[in-house]
């Protein structure tokens, strides 16, 4: 009975830590995280909590799920990005591009958002719960 525990904790603990910072694409996770360029990559899921995305560019990009909380995504060019369902909880968003961005289901809880441009963007069932909106066309409720 032993033998079988120990044999399936040694296949549990390499699957555990080999879903962290995981993407459909692991060499587009690895080219954002060294370029900040990654137009048009597969992210989908990848967690990017805390990181520092700084002007970075993710034109077209799929981070559908994503988790980036407290990122920072100062001045990033997310036109065309897919955010459906991401987790952006205390990020922050200076002089962003949203433009055409599915933004359908993310979670902006305490982001800050100062001259985000989200012209086109969908915006349906987004979570804005204390979220610091400034130069932004984002409102909480009203029309």
């Amino acid at each position: 009975m032993k033998r079988i525990a120990l044999g399936v904790l040694a296949l549990a603990v390499p699957l555990v830590f080999s879903s962290t910072a995981r993407a459909e694409n692991p060499e587009h996770l690895e080219r954002l995280l060294v370029t900040r360029a990654c137009q048009a990559c597969d992210l989908v899921g990848v967690d990017l909590s805390e990181t520092h995305l700084i002007g970075a560019d993710l034109r077209d990009a799929d981070l559908s799920g994503a988790n980036l909380q407290g990122a920072n995504l100062e001045g990033a060019d997310l036109t065309g990005a897919n955010l459906e369902g991401a987790n952006l909880t205390d990020a922050l968003l200076t002089n962003a591009s949203l433009i055409n961005t599915d933004l359908d289901g993310v979670n902006f809880t305490r982001a800050q958002m100062y001259h985000v441009d989200v012209a086109g963007a969908s915006i349906e069932n987004i979570d804005l719960t204390q979220a610091q909106i400034v130069g932004t066309p984002l409102s909480i409720g009203g029309e």
